[in-house]
C-alpha cells in the first residue's frame, strides 16, 4: 500500500515509515483541522494516534497562529505528547509543554497537603501569594534573572511536567509560575480534561496563555472518558461531615447566625436520609422547604452573605498560620448551586445514606448532572477545531449527539493494524454474572476457565471483573488457592502510589514465570496502563459491567430517553458498559508485535446487541465456545503455540 501524505504533514511526521491505515488517520484528521472542522474518530491501540493527530494538526497549527491543547486523562498520556513532540523536534523546531494539576506541581507542602481539589488548591494559592505567604512564588522576584531565562528556555524545546518540577525544585522556584509565563510561547500543551471543560479553570486559564478559545485547535485523547468527566464537573454534594464542620467553624468564629443554620440543617438532613436505604432522588423543593423553615425568607441573600463569611474566615485561617479551608465557604457553594440548578430538568437532587471508611454511617445531599453537553459543547462550538479520538467510541452517531460535537464534524473509524493472527478473542458460554444467575456453582466454573487460560498463558493474565462484589465472589470460591501463580489484587480505595506499586510488581512478573492480576473494569488499570510484551499476554472480562440499577442510573436513562427517543437504555446504560469492556479488552495488545489472547467470560457477549457495540479488531473472528471444560485450555495453548513457532 502506498503512503501518501500532505508535504506540509511530511515536514512533521517524523519517523521513516507510516503505519498500516496511519495515513488515513492523518489524512483524515488534517483535511478536517485544515477546513476549520471538528473530526470525531476512532483508532485502535497500536495505530499512533498521538504522533498521527499532532503531525495533522501542527501545520494548520503554524499556518494560522493557533495553539494546540492536547488534553487526555493521565499523566503518562501527557508525557507521551512530549516524548512525541521530541521526536519532531529533531526534524522541525517546537515547543511544548506537559502540565500537571496544581496538587501534583506545586512545591509548597503547605498548600498541597491542604487542598483537596485543584478549585481549593487555585484559590488557596491566591490567598497566599497576595499574604506574601509562599517563598517560592517570591522567588519568582527575588530571582528575576535565572527566572526570566528559565522563560525563554522552556519555549525553546518540549518539555515535562515532571522536568519541569525538578528544575524550579533546584531554584526554589514556583512551578505552577514558570508554566504559566511560558504558555504564550508554547505552541503545543498537553494537560487534563479540568483545563479545557471545568468553566472556572478553563477562564483562568486561558487568561494565562492569552488567547480564547477560537484560537485553539483541542484534542481530546481517550475521549471515551469524557462524558463521565464533564457530568462530575457539573455535579456537587454536601455531607453531613462538612455540615458539622461549618457548624463548628462559625461558632469558633463568633458567627451565631450561620452556626444556628448549619446546626438546624444538618438535623433536618439527619431526619431527611434516616430511613434512605443507600440513596433516594428527592424533590429539589424539599430543601428550599427546610431552608424557609429555618426562617430565611430570602435564602439565596443569606447564602451570598455566607460565602463572603467564608472567604473572611480562610483570609483569617491564612493569617493565624492555617490551612485555609472554610466549611462554611463549602456549604454556602453547595447551596447556591443548588438554588441554581433547582429548576433544571437536566440534574437530579439525591439524598445518599453510605458508610465511612470507618464503617460509620452518614448521609450527604448530591446535585448530580444528567447532560454532559452541558459542558462539552459550550468548548467544542468555540474552538477552531475539535479532534476527538479514541480506541473505543462506536457508535460515533451517539457520541456525537451525548457530546453535542457540531453536526458537521467528520466521522472515521480506522482499520486496526494488527494482523489478525496475532490477536486470539473468545466467548464462553455457560458463564454469566447475570445477578439472578450469580450463584457459588457459576462462580467455580468461572475460576476454571479462569484456571485454563492462566495455566496456558507464557507470563502474565489479567482478569478485570465487573465489580468488586464479582471480585469478592470469586475469591471466596477459592478463585487464589486455584491459581499456580501470583495474585495481586487491586483494592477498593486504593491510592494512586498504591496502585502504581502494585502494577509495577505485577508488570516484573512478565520477566519471570508470569503472574495474575485482578482488578475492575471501568478502574484506573484497566484503562490507563499499557502492559506490552509479556507484561500482560492474556486478558479475562468476567461479566458485563453494568451499571447497579440505582436510582440515578435510571434518571439517566430517562433523561437520554427524552433526549434521544428509542436511546435512552442504549445511552445511559449499554454503551457505558461496553466501553469498559472494550478498554480492558485493548490492556495486552498495546505494540504491533504484541500478540494477545482476549477472553469474555460472560454469554451476553455472544448476543449479535452486545457485540455491535465491541470494536471490530476484538469483533472480527472472535469464537464463541461451548460449555465444556477444557475447550478453552486448547484454544488458548494453540494460540500460544502457534505464536512461538512464527517466532
Amino acid at each position: 500500500m502506498v503512503t501518501v501524505l500532505p508535504l506540509q504533514v511530511l515536514e512533521y511526521f517524523p519517523y521513516p515509515e507510516v503505519r498500516i491505515h496511519q495515513d488515513q488517520f492523518i489524512n483524515t484528521i488534517h483535511n478536517a483541522v485544515n477546513a476549520r472542522q471538528s473530526v470525531l474518530i476512532e483508532g485502535s491501540n497500536g495505530l499512533g494516534k498521538t504522533i498521527s493527530a499532532l503531525s495533522a494538526c501542527l501545520p494548520v497549527a503554524i499556518e494560522k497562529k493557533l495553539k494546540i491543547l492536547y488534553v487526555a486523562r493521565t499523566h503518562r498520556q501527557h508525557e507521551r505528547v512530549i516524548d512525541e513532540l521530541r521526536m519532531i523536534y529533531k526534524k522541525h523546531p517546537i515547543s511544548g509543554i506537559s502540565i500537571k494539576g496544581r496538587n501534583e506541581m506545586c512545591l509548597n507542602a503547605f498548600a498541597a497537603n491542604g487542598a483537596f481539589d485543584s478549585r481549593s488548591l487555585m484559590e488557596m494559592c491566591d490567598l497566599l501569594k497576595s499574604k506574601g505567604r509562599c517563598p517560592y512564588y517570591k522567588n519568582v522576584d527575588l530571582q528575576t534573572y535565572d527566572y526570566l531565562q528559565l522563560v525563554k528556555q522552556l519555549a525553546t524545546r518540549p518539555y515535562t511536567a515532571t522536568e519541569i518540577q525538578q528544575i524550579c525544585k533546584k531554584k526554589e522556584l514556583c512551578p505552577y509560575e514558570l508554566v504559566k509565563a511560558s504558555l504564550s510561547d508554547t505552541k503545543v500543551i498537553a494537560l487534563s480534561y479540568l483545563y479545557a471543560f471545568d468553566p472556572l479553570i478553563r477562564t483562568a486559564f486561558l487568561k494565562h496563555i492569552n488567547t480564547d478559545l477560537s484560537k485553539i485547535i483541542l484534542v481530546v485523547d481517550e475521549a471515551h472518558n469524557l462524558s463521565e468527566t464533564a457530568v462530575d464537573i457539573s455535579s456537587s454534594n454536601l455531607s453531613l461531615f462538612v455540615l458539622r464542620q461549618a457548624e463548628l467553624e462559625a461558632n469558633h468564629y463568633g458567627n451565631k447566625e450561620i452556626e444556628r443554620f448549619a446546626h438546624f440543617f444538618r438535623e433536618e438532613i439527619e431526619k431527611l436520609t434516616e430511613n434512605i436505604n443507600r440513596e433516594e432522588i428527592i424533590d429539589a423543593n424539599r430543601i428550599i422547604d427546610i431552608i424557609q423553615k429555618c426562617g430565611i425568607s430570602n435564602p439565596r441573600e443569606f447564602f451570598e452573605n455566607m460565602h463572603e463569611v467564608g472567604a473572611g474566615i480562610r483570609r483569617s485561617m491564612l493569617a493565624e498560620g492555617k490551612n485555609p479551608r472554610s466549611y462554611v465557604n463549602s456549604m454556602s457553594d453547595f447551596l447556591l448551586y443548588w438554588l441554581e440548578t433547582c429548576d433544571n430538568s437536566s440534574y437530579i437532587n439525591v439524598a445518599c445514606r453510605y458508610y465511612t471508611e470507618k464503617n460509620q454511617k452518614t448521609a450527604k445531599l448530591e446535585i448530580v448532572a444528567l447532560d454532559p453537553s452541558k459542558i462539552t459543547e459550550p468548548v467544542f462550538s468555540a474552538t477552531y477545531a475539535n479532534v476527538v479520538m479514541s480506541g473505543t467510541l462506536q457508535p460515533l452517531d451517539a457520541y456525537l449527539k451525548i457530546t453535542k460535537l457540531p453536526n458537521n464534524s467528520a466521522q472515521f473509524i480506522a482499520s486496526s493494524p494488527f494482523p489478525r493472527e496475532h490477536i486470539f478473542s473468545a466467548v464462553c458460554c455457560g458463564v454469566t454474572t447475570a445477578m439472578e444467575k450469580r450463584t457459588p456453582i457459576m462462580y467455580k466454573t468461572m475460576i476454571k476457565r479462569i484456571v485454563e487460560v492462566v495455566e496456558n498463558t507464557p507470563k502474565n493474565t489479567g482478569i478485570f471483573v465487573a465489580s468488586f462484589d464479582v471480585m469478592n465472589s470469586l475469591l471466596n470460591e477459592g478463585l487464589a488457592l486455584a491459581l499456580d501463580r501470583p495474585l495481586y489484587k487491586e483494592e477498593r480505595g486504593m491510592t494512586s502510589k498504591q496502585n502504581e506499586k502494585l502494577v509495577s510488581d505485577f508488570k516484573s512478573c512478565g520477566n519471570k514465570t508470569g503472574a495474575v492480576f485482578l482488578g475492575v473494569l471501568g478502574g484506573r488499570t484497566s484503562e490507563g496502563v499499557d502492559f506490552p510484551g509479556d507484561q500482560m499476554n492474556s486478558v479475562i472480562i468476567v461479566g458485563v459491567p453494568y451499571a447497579e440499577p440505582t436510582p440515578r442510573v435510571k434518571a439517566q436513562i430517562d433523561y437520554y430517553e427524552k433526549c434521544f427517543p428509542r436511546f435512552g437504555r442504549e445511552y445511559g446504560y449499554i454503551l457505558p458498559a461496553m466501553k469498559k469492556a472494550s478498554q480492558a479488552a485493548g490492556r495486552p495488545v498495546r505494540t504491533l508485535d504484541d500478540r494477545g489472547v482476549i477472553i469474555f467470560l460472560d454469554s451476553r457477549y455472544a448476543t449479535g446487541y452486545c457485540r455491535s457495540f465491541l470494536p471490530s479488531w476484538v469483533n472480527t473472528g472472535m469464537k464463541t465456545l461451548p460449555d465444556q471444560d477444557g475447550v478453552l485450555a486448547k484454544e488458548v495453548q494453540a494460540f500460544f503455540s502457534f505464536t512461538e513457532a512464527s517466532l
